[in-house]
């Protein structure tokens, strides 16, 4: 679980249980103590009110009203919402497009300065495209909800990616790459990766990867990434 699904599933978990140890959360969330004060620090950095008393009886709580007041979209939620707008409007089903960018907008305005930046670096990378009517698209699947808090993870911080991969013909290889682009070629979803083992770049359709995993460890550089010409950056958010 990375940090971001992580912090949410404490949120969670508090304003269920209300009083809740350290202990417990960590077993909960499948973390450790240390982490998990960590993870509280970092909530009460991003404005939610979190209280702790010792004892018998004592633990963490959160209380209800910052809840309703610092509740926030993630960068990748945010992400999330712009790569289907993308998508829509690339499959030419968008009718309300203006509505969405605006929409959009308004929301990029409640991110920090930290959050602005890391969204414009992923928006940096989206590339959204037309599909090929050759295409064969029968076969497509569901994609891993893990994937994008793991490529956006990887992405921003430059670590490797590492996952479970089923190519067309149904083998399954572990593959580890450096996650450099995302191509929506609707309804296809593809990780462009540079694969170093083969000195190359490689697409790999999203709902054919599962158990993604950051990497720690030496971090890749990021390279130019060569789409077609008919492929194109989408910057549709105002700078």
């Amino acid at each position: 679980m990375n940090i971001r699904l992580r912090h949410d599933a404490i949120v969670r978990i508090l304003r269920r249980n209300g009083t809740l140890t350290v202990n417990d959360l960590a077993e909960e969330i499948g973390a450790s103590r240390r982490t998990v004060l960590r993870d509280i620090g970092a909530l009460r950095d991003q404005g939610f009110v979190i209280h702790s008393e010792s004892g018998p009886g004592g633990g963490l709580q959160l209380d209800p009203e910052s809840v309703q007041t610092t509740t926030r979209l993630s960068v990748t939620e945010v992400f999330a919402l712009i790569i289907s707008v993308a998508a829509m409007r690339a499959a030419r089903s968008l009718p309300f497009s203006a509505l969405a960018d605006a929409g959009l907008a308004k929301i990029e305005k409640t991110l920090p300065a930290d959050k602005v930046r890391d969204l414009r670096r992923l928006l940096d990378c989206l590339y959204v495209g037309q599909l090929s009517p050759k295409q064969d698209i029968s076969n497509l699947g569901a994609i891993d909800p893990e994937l994008l808090p793991a490529f956006e993870a990887a992405f921003l911080q430059r670590l490797h990616l590492r996952f479970r991969y089923r190519d067309a013909k149904g083998v399954e290889t572990v593959r580890e790459v450096e996650p450099q682009a995302m191509l929506i070629l609707p309804p296809l979803w593809y990780l462009v990766a540079w694969d170093s083992g083969r000195e190359a770049f490689r697409h790999f359709r999203m709902d054919r990867i599962n158990k993604p995993e950051i990497v720690e460890g030496t971090q890749f550089r990021r390279r130019h990434v060569p789409f077609e010409d008919d492929v194109c950056p989408f910057k549709e958010m105002p700078r």
